[in-house]
């Protein structure tokens, strides 16, 4: 993450219960006076590119069309955005799957409708210019991470897909905010980071050709992020919580067909949002994530119980879950959308 990011995460995150309509109530009516169901979305971090559909579906009113007034707030990391939404803080969640798995070993009382960045967007980045090509490659380099997070956690598997000792790289423990200017600095000769986030910020800053190894190029794939809900919410407001899994899908599905109109679709949505240039790189990143082997062709937001549990035995490994449970204890295939 960016120092412009880890300033912001200073701000203390004002979260809300369900927002209510004039009335007092949660309910508002539409313009053509259809009644709608006001709920709350807060992000995993502050508004950058992957979150164009929200704000492309808001605008071509198909959260309106399945009965739903969307506000959209700003988060503080997925791991703040689980905590929130199992406390019924915020309706929905938009939340890393490792966060969520975490947050529900630890006793959370949150669920899964769906992930919708299938592919996990996990990497190494680099300059191009540093002659990195494989994972080979990167044995004596030192790449700049955070001790603790989902990335940390699983390189060491990565590496150890690619026959790599963890002594064969140097992981240099380094603040969110710290390792981009690490490796444009040169103290570092990479960093762990998503390709659909850091990546394309870094090669903005300067003016360099950023280059990746995709874990998922790379023999270790897993879910990231997806919508969320408490499990108060969804025991309480089933329907409501199937229209907006029903919504975001199809809010994705129209954003991937129209990139530049979804990604414009943002403007004004947060005084940090990313240069133009940088947020449609993000979501054209973004949109080669949503999608394993088994779900291709199908609508965003359908998953399956496999990939639920290669994720799960990924980071039950990682040692990020320490009691793995069954699937249906992470995400409710009842609720999210259908194949």
């Amino acid at each position: 993450m960016t120092a412009r990011r880890l300033a912001i995460g200073l701000v203390p995150l004002l979260l809300v219960a369900t927002a209510c309509g004039e009335d007092g109530s949660d309910k508002t009516t539409s313009d053509s006076g259809k009644k709608l169901d006001k709920v709350t979305l807060t992000l995993n971090w502050y508004p950058y590119g992957e979150h164009a559909p929200f704000y492309y579906g808001k605008q071509q009113k198909i959260f309106e069309k399945h009965g739903i007034d969307l506000n959209i707030q700003a988060g503080q990391g997925s791991q703040k955005t689980v905590q929130a939404t199992g406390a019924g803080q915020t309706d929905f969640g938009w939340a890393d799957t490792p966060a969520l798995l975490s947050g529900v070993d630890s006793g959370v009382k949150v669920k899964s409708l769906g992930v919708f960045l299938q592919t996990t967007p996990s990497s190494v980045q680099f300059f191009e210019s540093k002659g990195i090509k494989t994972p080979a490659d990167l044995k004596g380099k030192t790449i700049a991470g955070t001790a603790g997070d989902a990335l940390s956690k699983t390189f060491p598997i990565f590496l150890k897909k690619n026959n790599l000792a963890e002594s064969d790289v140097k992981v240099q423990n380094t603040d969110p905010a710290g390792k981009i200017a690490a490796v444009i600095s040169g103290k570092t000769d990479g960093l762990l980071g998503y390709a659909s986030d850091q990546g394309p910020t870094m090669q903005n800053k300067a003016k360099k050709q950023v280059g990746y190894l995709r874990f998922s190029e790379n023999g270790l794939n897993f879910y990231s992020n997806g919508l969320i809900t408490g499990q108060k919410f969804l025991t309480g407001k089933k329907d409501v919580a199937a229209r907006m899994a029903k919504a975001v899908s199809e809010s994705f599905a129209a954003a991937e067909k129209a990139p530049d109109p979804a990604v414009a679709a943002m403007q004004g949505a947060s005084e940090q949002l990313p240069p133009k240039e940088v947020l449609s790189e993000q979501f054209k990143t973004t949109l080669t994530l949503l999608h394993t082997q088994a779900t291709e062709g199908k609508a965003p937001g359908v998953n399956t119980d496999a990939d639920w549990q290669q994720t799960i035995d990924v980071f039950a490994e990682a040692g990020l879950v320490k009691s793995p449970k069954s699937v249906s204890d992470y995400w409710d295939s009842a609720t999210a959308m259908k194949g």
